[in-house]
């Protein structure tokens, strides 16, 4: 891998490194790799980190239990940091948020077609690793009828508030129409993304 030795190091031999979710494009986090930690990271396949407060090779989640896998790793054009696309298992941030940029500085709280991706990634989460009392579990458990029926409950609900022109039940109804779709969708196996490409290749 000689791009390795490309790699613009700072005069403490840090180089930043942004994570990025694989699934939804979401940035989770910001920190920073030495030599070592870029190589235990291509070696390992598990994001490795270098502390400036510790200084120290730090694996992340090897307390918490919050591992990132690698899927795929970018330099820039100037060769001086590096962007990450990773699998996060739990979150990322050490105060229990999904993603370190949890704050809004400036603007409002944007929504994209990376929110249903995200939505429908948490769905599959929890099809994949039951939670007790989840009500997400309980309509995997009772199978393809049983969420059907709800997806129809749910559009038919969508139909009332937009007939009676109540904006706040419409959203609401909306909503949940999106969430049991989801859950209809992962039962099929079948995502967002594969609707996104159906419409993509219709409007051409």
């Amino acid at each position: 891998m000689e791009w390795i030795n490309e790699i613009k190091f700072d005069e403490n031999g840090l180089v930043p490194a942004i994570a990025q979710d694989y699934e939804t494009g979401e940035i989770l986090m910001l920190a920073y790799m030495n030599l070592e930690a870029l190589g235990n990271t291509l070696k390992t396949g598990k994001m490795h980190y270098f502390s400036r407060s510790r200084q120290k090779l730090w694996l992340k989640g090897e307390t918490s239990g919050n591992t990132q896998t690698l899927i795929t790793l970018y330099y820039d054009c100037d060769v001086d940091s590096i962007l990450a696309i990773i699998k996060q298992e739990g979150y990322a941030c050490h105060t229990g948020n999904k993603t370190c940029y949890y704050r809004i500085g400036y603007g409002s709280e944007t929504y994209s077609w990376d929110h249903l991706k995200y939505l429908y990634s948490a769905v599959l989460d929890r099809k994949e690793n039951p939670k007790k009392g989840s009500y997400t579990n309980y309509l995997f458990e009772n199978g393809i009828d049983k969420i059907l029926k709800k997806v129809g409950e749910e559009n038919a609900e969508v139909i009332i508030a937009a007939k009676n022109n109540n904006k706040a039940d419409l959203i609401c109804e909306t909503a949940d129409l999106l969430y049991h779709l989801s859950v209809m969708l992962a039962e099929k196996n079948v995502s967002w993304e594969d609707v996104y490409t159906e419409l993509t290749r219709r409007r051409g």
